[in-house]
């Protein structure tokens, strides 16, 4: 076989394997439920202009109350929802994250049209039913875990999108390119750098991915200093033990030089508030308010709290 046909077969061995996996299979005897669903959904799709507020899908015929019923069932089968929300006829999944939020501050920035974009690390498919109010040429999600691919699969089982989703992870991002002679106009990558172990890399592999002049839309944690440098959590940042390096703005601009991007554009600089993420039913488990101290606003670990910067590259 040549190098293409290699990385195919190891690509789709890949994913193969992953909705074999116990927890694949366990979400997918509850997704099992809607093949009894006999109603078509359709996607609510609002000008750009307007400012979201979650995705909503609107049955085209009343459901009946087992049908709500089923919905419903599944819905709560698949939690724990960290983006949305999302509206299903009457069933509000009221997720942890107020994902519109960030979608409204990069949406001015977007030109999507006829564009082919990935949205790497797309959790359950969030900013991909929301982009498709752009008109992309095409839709492609990246995310390898099972609760996310199964949420993904409940909501387009609903709204019947052509959006691509892999089961895949950034590691992939190269082979899949190779294997696929696939390369992006633009590459959405939101919350994900500060929980990769080697951000440069990462970020060549992002850059690998797009096409000459291709946009990645990057949101990443950062600290507050002149200086380039990184805060490199002993065990954990805000109870998440997967956060390795924080980087200064300065330090964040070297890294995407190294990685092969010639514009740095700042669109946005916040704190995370619990206003855009809290606990909710929807996840079971505990949220911002309990990963910072409530007297001296830090952390619970002493580090200074989430600030997020949102940025659009450009690969040279």
């Amino acid at each position: 076989m040549s190098v293409k046909q290699d990385l195919v077969y190891a690509l789709e061995q890949k994913c193969q394997h992953f909705f074999t996996r116990k927890d694949s299979c366990n979400f997918a005897k509850a997704l099992a439920n809607l093949t009894s669903l006999d109603v078509s959904f359709s996607l609510e799709l609002p000008p750009t202009d307007i400012p979201s507020h979650g995705v909503t899908l609107t049955p085209d015929t009343p459901l009946t109350p087992k049908e709500r019923e089923i919905l419903t069932q599944t819905a709560l089968a698949l939690k724990p929802w960290r983006k949305g929300p999302f509206r299903i006829d009457t069933l509000f999944v009221d997720t942890e994250w107020q994902s519109f939020m960030k979608f409204n501050l990069l949406a001015p920035y977007l030109n999507l049209t006829d564009k082919e974009v990935l949205d790497m690390g797309c959790n359950n498919g969030y900013y991909l039913f929301e982009m498709l109010r752009f008109k992309p040429k095409a839709l492609y999600g990246f995310d390898p875990s099972a609760v996310y691919a199964a949420q993904f699969n409940f909501l387009n089982h609903l709204a019947k999108t052509d959006i691509h989703f892999y089961p895949l992870g950034i590691e992939d991002l190269r082979d899949f390119s190779i294997a696929y002679e696939q390369k992006f106009d633009c590459i959405m990558c939101l919350g994900v750098l500060y929980h990769r172990s080697d951000p440069i890399a990462t970020l060549k592999n992002l850059s690998f991915g797009l096409k000459r002049g291709g946009e990645l839309f990057l949101d990443c944690l950062l600290i507050e200093s002149d200086k380039e440098l990184c805060l490199c959590p002993k065990k954990s940042y805000a109870k998440m033990s997967n956060v390795y390096f924080i980087p200064s703005l300065e330090a964040l601009k070297g890294w995407c030089e190294r990685a092969g991007f010639g514009s740095f554009e700042i669109l946005g600089m916040q704190q995370t508030t619990t206003q855009e993420q809290r606990k909710t039913p929807w996840i079971d488990t505990l949220s911002l308010e309990d990963f910072l101290d409530s007297q001296s606003g830090l952390t619970i670990e002493g580090y200074p709290p989430p600030l997020r910067g949102y940025f659009r590259l450009i690969k040279t």
